[in-house]
């Protein structure tokens, strides 16, 4: 093979690899937010919708007229991404509430019954959807409180290109009940939003607001998981239901040991089911699990306690740690010292150390500078540490877990002259 050939097979692996790590830190890619991101996804679509399916069960749809690709991340949460809401597209980012996520719902419903609309026959439609809905609060937009909620959820489908507003911003709507917004609706996407095996419709029980969607823009979940949703929705018929074959037992652990894989920041062989140990611990399963990390891009390291990816270009994650984005990651940097070379410690200390951070900076983190501030950073920054598979705690004990141990502070010892 000549240089050029081979020059132009490495360039296509670094493409998909790329091309794969920016679908899972975004599993909805559209033109018109990354323009680059997306046609190098469609120029790769083949390959790309292969990777997902062999080694995740996920399925890829790129739609090159519409200018987006959405990677349908389906199957419960591990135990770090349930907690993973969907957050506000204004100043705050605060996570959604129930609220939201039933407005969102809604608004999602309303959308599809007409390719344009108006945010106040938006509304309107919302309001008569809550009233005939059983169990659903009846939406009122006169209430401030409630056009913000409403405001909220239209965002978060602007960004998802759901919606696109052809005259008029969406946050007039927040001071102006009789605010002008014209809105395109891309009815396709919306369906797309759902990343549910099983349609809702066809579930018995109707399920509560998600939790979270970190997996994807509206997620399902397990209710064995804790999210609340029932098991029904993420059943998946490939994996065989009550009686799986020997085949189909074995795909599902390849598909749900590599999914939590690259979901979760770390995963440790302690929380892994005896299946996925078992195919993690088989020559098969060791020699895939090394080339799907390869063909992403991904380094792999095998530990005794578990199992780490790491992308060297931080393309496959939607948050960092270590980072000074928040007072809480910072808190939870500092604590994990602590934790690291004290622990396990009693929940008790670590308020009192994150007390002890505010009288010292009084100045940093304003929003915990009150009366109760240690207690609310400690637990934020306990709530980093959990997610990022850092620490665990177990009634009033909190111990650092293994991958804590990249973070140990080395501390200058100074040799006698």
């Amino acid at each position: 093979m000549s240089s050029l050939a081979n020059q132009l097979v490495r360039a296509e692996k670094e493409e998909i690899a790329r091309a794969i790590r920016t679908l899972l830190g975004r599993p909805l890619v559209s033109r018109h937010d990354d323009p680059a991101a997306f046609d190098l996804i469609r120029k790769r679509r083949g390959p790309l919708i292969q990777w997902f399916d062999y080694f995740c069960g996920w399925r890829l749809i790129v739609e090159p007229r519409q200018g987006y690709a959405r990677l349908v991340k389906t199957g419960p949460p591990g135990p770090r991404t349930a907690s993973r809401p969907a957050r506000r597209r204004r100043t705050t980012r605060a996570p959604f509430d129930r609220r939201r996520y039933t407005l969102l719902c809604l608004c999602s419903a309303e959308l599809l019954t007409s390719p344009v609309t108006t945010i106040g026959m938006l509304a309107q439609r919302v309001v008569q959807a809550a009233a005939v809905e059983p169990d659903v609060p009846a939406f009122d937009p006169v209430r401030n409180e409630e056009r913000a909620a409403f405001v909220d959820a239209v965002k978060l489908l602007e960004h998802y290109g759901a919606v696109t507003a052809m005259d008029g911003v969406t946050e007039a709507y927040l001071g102006d009940e009789d605010a002008k917004v014209l809105y395109r609706v891309d009815t396709t996407r919306v369906i797309r939003l759902l990343a549910a095996p099983v349609p809702p419709s066809r579930v018995a029980a109707a399920p509560a607001p998600p939790s979270g969607a970190g997996a994807a823009p509206v997620a399902a979940s397990a209710e064995a998981q804790g999210t609340g949703v029932p098991a029904e929705l993420t059943a998946e018929a490939r994996y065989g239901g009550d009686e799986p074959t020997g085949t189909q037992r074995t795909l599902w652990a390849r598909h749900s040991l590599i999914r939590r894989l690259l979901d979760e920041p770390v995963v440790y062989r302690d929380e892994l089911t005896p299946a996925q140990s078992a195919y993690a611990a088989s020559l098969t399963g060791c020699r895939l699990l090394r080339r799907a990390a390869e063909e992403a891009g991904f380094v792999l390291e095998e530990r005794a306690e578990g199992f780490l990816l790491v992308d060297p270009d931080a393309i496959a994650t939607d948050t960092r740690f270590p980072d000074d984005g928040s007072h809480a990651k910072v808190a939870a940097l500092l604590m994990l010292d602590l934790l690291v070379t004290s622990g396990p410690v009693t929940a008790e200390r670590l308020d009192a150390e994150a007390a002890r951070l505010l009288r010292r900076f009084p100045q940093w983190a304003r929003a915990y500078q009150s009366d109760g501030g240690g207690p609310r950073l400690a637990a934020d920054a306990l709530e980093v540490l959990t997610q990022f598979g850092l620490a665990r705690r177990s009634g009033d004990q909190v111990a650092a877990l293994p991958a804590a141990a990249r973070y140990r502070v080395e501390r200058a010892v100074q040799e006698d002259s």
